[in-house]
């Protein structure tokens, strides 16, 4: 007799799995993409890859939940540092962000807990979460 029932309760639960064949969302023409991987509506958190070319330069920006930076390949220029092909990157919430460049074309995997907003000496420009996000995938899979 089993000790006790594991039978998921709620029938839509599914895997989900992101093809390689999938597609880029190109984010800045010609410069950067990104590849969303999943996205969390229950709880904010979103997952994704970006692609960037060498000498692209995302906007100043602020970290409104924690976030995990993986790179996959190149180099990126980060607060005054410089993350390679195989470094990790934990950011806390609050974490504030001048530019960061690609030194070279690079790819990394980005796991985020939530929004992030841009900004510039004028006050806030835009903010990423996951709500743009699977809007930008859902537009791209059309």
């Amino acid at each position: 007799m089993a000790l006790q029932n594991i039978n998921p309760i709620n029938d839509q639960l599914a895997d989900i799995i992101v093809r390689a064949g999938d597609p880029w969302v190109e984010s800045e023409p010609g410069k950067a993409w990104i590849k969303v991987l999943w996205t969390g509506p229950e709880s904010g958190r979103w997952a994704a890859l970006f692609r960037w070319k060498k000498g692209y330069v995302a906007p100043r920006h602020k970290h409104l939940a924690a976030a995990h930076t993986y790179i996959l390949k190149g180099k990126l220029q980060v607060r005054g540092g410089t993350l390679e092909a195989g470094d990790y990157d934990y950011e806390p919430n609050g974490v504030l962000h001048d530019a960061t460049t690609a030194l070279e074309d690079t790819e990394y995997l980005f796991i985020s807990d939530g929004h992030i907003v841009f900004y510039n000496e004028d006050g806030l420009t835009s903010y990423l979460g996951w709500e743009e996000l699977q809007r930008m995938k859902d537009a791209a899979q059309k």
